[in-house]
């Protein structure tokens, strides 16, 4: 894995007080400025990892690492790890408790007892960043769902993290506002924060996660590039996962001998533009002859 690691997990294990194992030994580094993504079925222990890394659960066995420090579990270093990584939940319900949009996004600076400008500043450039500013006078109640994600990721941007960790970011959103919210992540992505987020779509992991995680039953089963794991048979099958559409209509176009062998196009756009680039071969060598 490239990159200098910003969060780490070195052999954790972790289980519910009913018994039931929720990590297995867990070994894995992921690496400051990506976009990683973590894949695998429901109960493979992505969302418990998360709360690891963000101090809320604390392990078993092993040990968490942020920036290279171990993470300690007293007031004053759970705070300063929060500060630091920031999760949206999957259902923003279960985060969003303020009376308006204002009051929410305000409360995590507040709570670091900032002075009121810095508050302010802020909590405006957070609603900016996540094109919710026009709300910011809004009932928390009165939002839509996707409005409510919106709101929840400028909570956690208010804070300034340095690791952004979002719990299926684009569950129960229409195409379109999924989009607007990977947008928003991909522009954070570019200004230096690191981006994890779960997922149980293949394919927008693989298009656009630099680097993926698959989880199952609590245990790593495999690790690297999206276009070399998420193209691995055995790993696919093992995570219970489909081959993304892109990496598998590529597959087929090379079978037939349609297109040039070159590293897989990892977008619509990229095997559109692959296609383009063998049809005005052909058109040119046709024009020879």
């Amino acid at each position: 894995m490239p990159g200098k690691p910003i969060l780490e997990a070195k052999e954790v294990s972790f289980r519910y007080p009913d018994g039931t194992p929720a990590l297995k030994n867990v070994t894995l580094a992921v690496a400051e400025g990506q976009k990683t993504a973590f894949l695998g079925p429901n109960g493979a222990g992505k969302t418990t990892l998360f709360l690891h890394f963000n101090g809320l659960f604390r392990p078993e066995r092993g040990k968490v690492y942020f920036a290279g420090r171990e993470v300690r579990y007293d007031h004053a270093s759970l705070l300063e790890l929060r500060k630091n990584v920031g999760i949206v939940f999957q259902d923003p319900e279960t985060q969003l408790f303020s009376a308006s949009v204002w009051q929410e996004v305000s409360f995590g600076p507040l709570n670091l007892g900032l002075p009121a400008p810095e508050v302010k500043e802020r909590v405006l450039a957070a609603l900016s960043a996540a094109q919710v500013l026009d709300l910011k006078d809004r009932p928390t109640h009165f939002l839509s769902y996707g409005q409510k994600k919106r709101v929840a990721i400028a909570d956690i941007l208010a804070m300034r993290p340095r690791v952004l960790i979002c719990d299926e970011p684009t569950a129960w959103l229409d195409t379109r506002r999924g989009k607007q919210i990977m947008d928003l992540f991909a522009g954070l992505n570019a200004s230096g924060t690191t981006i994890v987020f779960s997922t149980h779509d293949v394919d927008l992991a693989y298009s656009w996660a630099d680097y993926v995680f698959l989880l199952k039953d609590g245990a790593l089963i495999g690790e690297g590039p999206p276009e070399a794991v998420l193209s691995d048979p055995r790993l696919l099958a093992a995570a219970e996962l489909e081959k993304p559409w892109v990496a598998e209509v590529y597959e087929e176009l090379q079978c037939k001998g349609w297109v040039a062998g070159r590293r897989p196009p990892r977008s619509k756009e990229e095997l559109l533009a692959l296609i383009g680039e063998r049809g005005a071969r052909g058109a040119e060598l046709r024009k020879v002859k």
